[in-house]
């Protein structure tokens, strides 16, 4: 499986002019393809775990945090978008929403059977938006599920479906604030094995349009349900849009209303979510 360095190389490699005509590298275009991986018998590295705990904020216990499968499906998920046949390039792509279903929590030590797939794109007034499907199974029976929504800018197409969350219900309150260093990009990096330049370097995120570094998505979720994790039930669902980036270093306030949460700074709504028991 590819990881690091390497997989993000050959993630560049389709954004190069004429490179996705090449049959071994993403972006040729044209229909989403039936692509399917799976791993058999993951089982988390205690250490890992503590250190990914530590870095987002979730209390050290028996239990995976509830966003760690993510980190486990990571590299299945750049593996099918470096597939020669996916029709996009993975450099560039956006992460623009993540729902994450968690059936009931699971052990540290527990084995786990992945399965990712793609959705099918579909037209976004930004682009072209398309999902991750990942699907965790312990013992045959289903764990917990994520959607990973990703944007392809350029040629906008329909509004949105109306499944992100809504900003509709009584005004979030503040709870906590949060200030994040400047290398907090490259310490989720490291506990996560999400190295896109944008996280990691002025130097590397400026080619992208960014003058400063950003926070993983992820992360910031991440952090959210750490802050909420006393109250959440044993299974729910975790749905977040992802609004506009934070910028590194910053400094930015958790708020909450009931089940809605956000994250916001004087620049504006970062992130806007919502959990539901199931």
């Amino acid at each position: 499986m590819l990881s690091g360095l390497p997989v993000y190389v050959k993630a560049a490699a389709g954004a190069l002019p004429g490179a996705s005509r090449l049959p071994f590298v993403s972006g040729g275009g044209g229909a989403m393809p039936e692509l399917e991986l799976e791993a058999e018998g993951l089982q988390a590295d205690r250490s890992e775990v503590a250190d990914y705990a530590r870095v987002c904020g979730f209390r050290l216990r028996d239990e995976l945090p509830p966003t760690f499968p993510h980190v486990l499906a990571f590299p299945l998920h750049m593996q099918l978008m470096t597939d020669g046949r996916f029709p996009f390039a993975a450099v560039g792509l956006v992460h623009i929403e993540n729902r994450i279903d968690v059936h009931r929590p699971l052990g540290s030590g527990e084995p786990l059977d992945l399965r990712v797939r793609p959705g099918q794109v579909r037209p976004h007034p930004k682009g072209q938006a398309f999902a991750l499907l990942t699907e965790v199974r312990a013992g045959g029976e289903l764990v917990w599920e994520e959607e990973s929504t990703m944007l392809r800018r350029g040629g906008g197409g329909s509004a949105r479906d109306g499944r992100e969350p809504s900003d509709e219900g009584p005004e979030p309150a503040f709870v906590a604030e949060w200030r994040l260093g400047g290398d907090l990009g490259r310490r989720y990096a490291s506990v996560s094995g999400d190295r896109n330049p944008i996280h990691l370097h002025p130097l590397t995120a400026r080619p992208f349009g960014f003058s400063r570094p950003i926070a993983h998505g992820m992360w910031t979720k991440a952090r959210c349900l750490a802050a909420l994790e006393p109250g959440l039930p044993a299974g729910y669902s975790a749905s977040v849009e992802f609004r506009k980036p934070i910028l590194l270093p910053g400094k930015v306030a958790f708020e909450r209303a009931g089940e809605r949460f956000r994250v916001r700074s004087d620049g504006g709504v970062h992130l806007l979510g919502r959990f539901q028991s199931r």
